[in-house]
């Protein structure tokens, strides 16, 4: 057949029919002649195109192919000799083997688009002429009948000149000197054989060095269930659509959150709405701090350590550490680890603990120092998140006072500040922190109402931090809602009719009789516990059911194990409640 699927003229009769009309004609003939016996039908593998599905015949055609094994040897080396390195490392081996077995590489291509092969035939002698320039006359018979291949390149031979050829070679341009090799590549890895190699490849022939330094193979992006997007399944997350719905700022942090290394990416609205949610407490807390250091000097040098509270102390440390783990994380290319830290920080330590530790604190002599804390973190968390969240982060920094420079994408990424380095007073503030933690949960647990200011009595296991929360006591009335604070020796017996909280330096009590109804409450709690153990019978016993796990559906299962975890997670504190109250 020819290079159409249609029969040629070594084809006899059936010359000039289509290869599906030969084979039903064939089979006719056969049978009308009585050569044809039998009819088994039985599966065969068919290649077919990946675009368009048309069955692939075998056809032995003229092709350009590229020796590649001298290439891959060098290319192999820089790998091994650590001048490029593959992150995550657990891809060396996939690449290693791939280029250890390599063929030669068939670079021509029978389509209209791309770089013609630059090869001229001579129709007189046969002479195949390649040249960088136009030939005008054959160099073995001087003959000017010439045509060139109609072939084109392979787009991945041309893709594997892109690190030099973009940058004017073969001219030794200063662009290219300055930017060739590069220091790292983003990329697939389902794409390392057919681009990554190449570069590699190509990059060493031509230019004599690696193309870049690192080479970091992000994973794959899926839909919420793990399956891979395609249009037929119907399960593409069209980005546009999701910034428009949730913000560019979110949905960037979305999927740097979910980048584990080496783990595929699994997209759902869900995650990304709640990075929306994250980005409304940058823009918050941003306006929190812009309204309290209006009018005030809040820039300038960095105040005396000692006029620092131990709240200040705490989150100049906590950002001290942010600071170094999110720098190691990106050097590393462990990007979901830095968006982690970054969110931890900003969300839990700046937002919900230190904005409301400095409300005090900004109606009180300590207020000039507070601002500039508050000024500094906000500003220092607005340069680490730029890279990931631009745009809000850009707008907000725009509105600083003192800030340097036109722009938050020229300004300096934040740097460890030793200076600002509290390690022994920022233990003080944390146990005064686990203090007013556990306030809270024993308030939750026994259902006391958030209105009522309570009494608390404290055991310490040390004289310094029992100093502490003594002189910084009213964060704790403050964020706790507590009346009072006394303190017992530790040989003292423990208070009876009284929630415990256990933290690393005390133990926290709340007295209960009169705060509620002691009886009314325990009555309340007996029954939700009969009603949540039944629940979670129920759910045991449909998880334990081999025919539930063999015939429901994995997402099912799944939610079910997630309920009865929950379950399990609500009675415990039920009984916890119970237990303090009968204590």
């Amino acid at each position: 057949m020819d290079e159409s699927g249609v029969m040629n003229e070594n084809a006899g009769p059936y010359q000039g029919l289509d290869r599906f009309e030969c084979r039903r004609k064939l089979e006719g003939d056969l049978q009308e002649q009585g050569y044809l016996m039998d009819k088994t039908p039985y599966t065969v593998p068919v290649g077919k195109c990946y675009r368009c599905k048309t069955v692939i015949e075998p056809y032995l055609s003229k092709q350009w192919f590229v020796n590649t094994k001298p290439l891959a040897e060098e290319a192999i080396k820089a790998v091994e000799e650590g001048r490029t390195r593959i992150i995550p490392k657990q891809w060396e081996k996939t690449y290693y083997e791939w280029m250890y077995n390599i063929r030669d590489w068939c670079i021509s291509r029978q389509i209209w688009w791309g770089h013609r092969i630059p090869a001229w035939y001579c129709d007189h002698c046969g002479e195949i002429i390649v040249s960088e320039e136009d030939p005008t006359t054959c160099p073995n018979c001087k003959s000017d009948t010439l045509r060139q291949e109609t072939d084109v390149l392979d787009t991945w031979f041309s893709s594997g000149l892109w690190p030099f050829s973009t940058m004017g070679w073969p001219e030794e341009t200063r662009t290219l000197k300055k930017f060739y090799p590069t220091n790292v590549l983003i990329t697939g890895f389902d794409i390392l054989f057919f681009w990554v190699a190449r570069m590699m490849m190509m990059g060493i022939k031509f230019m004599g060095d690696v193309p870049f330094y690192d080479v970091y193979l992000h994973a794959l992006v899926r839909d919420e269930q793990g399956q891979k997007m395609s249009k037929s399944k119907g399960n593409i997350v069209d980005p546009i659509v999701e910034m428009d719905k949730y913000g560019a700022d979110a949905f960037r942090f979305a999927l740097t959150a979910f980048a584990a290394m080496g783990r595929d990416v699994r997209v759902s609205d869900k995650r990304i709405q709640g990075y929306r949610f994250f980005i409304n407490k940058i823009w918050n807390a941003g306006k929190f701090v812009l309204a309290n250091i209006e009018g005030f000097d809040s820039g300038g040098e960095a105040p005396d350590p000692r006029e620092l509270s131990l709240a200040d102390a705490w989150i100049l440390t906590e950002l001290n550490k942010t600071v170094e783990a999110t720098r190691n994380a990106l050097e590393e290319y462990r990007f979901n680890d830095a968006a982690d830290k970054l969110y931890q920080f900003t969300w839990h330590l700046f937002c919900d603990w230190y904005i409301e530790l400095s409300k005090p604190l900004l109606n009180t002599n300590a207020a000039p120092v507070t601002r500039w804390v508050l000024r500094h973190v906000l500003k220092s968390i607005l340069e680490l998140l730029h890279p990931i969240i631009p745009f809000v982060t850009e707008e907000i920094w725009q509105h600083l006072p003192g800030r340097d420079g036109l722009s938050i994408v020229i300004a300096e990424y934040p740097k460890v500040d030793h200076g600002l380095d509290f390690p022994d007073r920022a233990g003080e503030m944390q146990h005064i922190i686990d203090i007013i933690t556990g306030v809270r949960s024993i308030r939750g647990e026994t259902n006391i109402s958030p209105a009522t200011r309570l009494d608390i009595v404290l055991r310490m296991k040390s004289k310094e931090v029992q100093q502490s929360v003594d002189d910084y006591g009213f964060f704790i009335r403050d964020l706790a809602r507590v009346q009072s604070i006394s303190f017992i020796p530790e040989e003292a017996p423990r208070p009876k009719r009284c929630a415990l909280a256990v933290t690393a330096q005390a133990e926290v009590y709340v007295p209960l009789e009169g705060v509620i109804d002691i009886d009314k409450e325990k009555d309340r709690l007996f029954k939700q516990i009969a009603k949540m153990e039944k629940e979670l019978e129920g759910k045991t016993k449909k998880l334990s059911n081999p025919g539930f796990l063999e015939k429901a559906d994995p997402e099912v299962v799944a939610e079910q194990r997630q309920i009865k975890e929950e379950l399990e997670f609500k009675l415990e504190k039920l009984l916890k409640a119970r237990e303090l109250l009968e204590g």
